[in-house]
């Protein structure tokens, strides 16, 4: 895959933001979440699952394999996700290049780094896979759920354990299950909305995007619901998470907007047009500045591209 043409479209004056389009020739990015900023296992475990890369101010393309989704930074390398080939590619943060790529479970969606290794959920085996960070070796695979569990999507850190969402829209309520970092045991399973595919930490509480009830579900440590609360109707069709250190912005597929909501009210604080009802958000970071969204457009989504906000 070569370098691919950028074009910035500047929409300004919609609503309290002014926000870039950056219009990049890549896969859609269906879970998109960048961790850390260092890869020292000594840090406290609670800044480690809030670490931001603070130093994403430009988007480039790098090739990796096909149908990339999910991504994790570990400190100093990028590991994305490819769904279409059942591997993840470790990339040199710095310049792009391919350090290796490496076999995981069935259509890997998710990535998460817990400061020592990658975690990544995989939709089509039901299962986590964990790779050292150092070289990709394989410390163990897991289920991602109870058995009959179906697709694990999105995946968060909480400092000690992975939260997953168990998604299935024909299930409802769907799921999430806690799942402990240091050996892969399943703690609990939670009941949360329709079809959850976004999964983000807070700091101290874990928020799930239920694409198919256009809701987030905020959930306690201990698996608790705090409260579930609208992103704008179920037309919203929630889809990415992520927690800026005040908010919570949610990416909605349907109408293409992103909802920012209160993380101690739940309250919507706006609701953001990104682009035109073909172009499909999905996966949504936060870069210690800014949001960045990524999106799909037109028939099973062949181009895609990445808002700033």
């Amino acid at each position: 895959m070569g370098a691919g043409v950028v074009v910035d479209i500047d929409f300004r004056g919609i609503g309290e933001m002014k926000f870039v389009a950056r219009l990049v020739a890549l896969a859609p990015l269906f879970v998109l979440a960048l961790f850390g900023q260092s890869s020292n296992p000594n840090n406290n475990p609670i800044q480690l699952a809030l670490l931001r890369w603070y130093s994403a101010n430009t988007v480039t393309q790098f090739s990796t394999c096909p149908a990339p989704q999910g991504l994790a930074f570990d400190g100093a390398h990028m590991w994305v996700a490819n769904g279409g080939d059942n591997t993840v590619t470790k990339l040199r943060a710095s310049d792009g290049a391919t350090l290796g790529v490496f076999v995981v479970g069935m259509n890997p969606c998710s990535v998460a780094f817990d400061g020592a290794n990658i975690w990544v959920a995989n939709a089509g085996s039901n299962t986590l896979s964990e790779l050292q960070a150092t070289n990709g070796a394989v410390v163990g695979t897991y289920p991602a759920g109870p058995p009959g569990a179906p697709y694990a999507q999105g995946l968060a850190f909480d400092g000690a354990n992975l939260w997953v969402g168990n998604s299935d829209g024909n299930l409802a309520p769907g799921s999430v299950s806690k799942i402990r970092a240091n050996d892969g045991v399943l703690l609990g399973t939670f009941a949360v909305g329709t079809a959850p595919i976004g999964v983000a930490f807070d700091g101290a509480n874990i928020w799930v995007a239920n694409s198919w009830d256009g809701t987030v579900t905020k959930l306690a440590s201990n698996g608790a619901v705090v409260g579930t609360y609208s992103v704008g109707g179920p037309s919203a069709n929630a889809g990415g998470i992520a927690f800026d250190g005040t908010y919570i912005w949610v990416s909605n597929q349907t109408p293409s907007t992103a909802t920012k909501l209160s993380a101690s009210t739940g309250a919507i604080v706006g609701v953001f047009q990104l682009g035109p009802s073909t172009n499909t958000p999905f996966g949504v970071a936060f870069d210690g500045a800014n949001i960045w969204i990524g999106y799909g457009q037109g028939s099973h989504l062949p181009a895609a591209g990445v808002y700033k906000l």
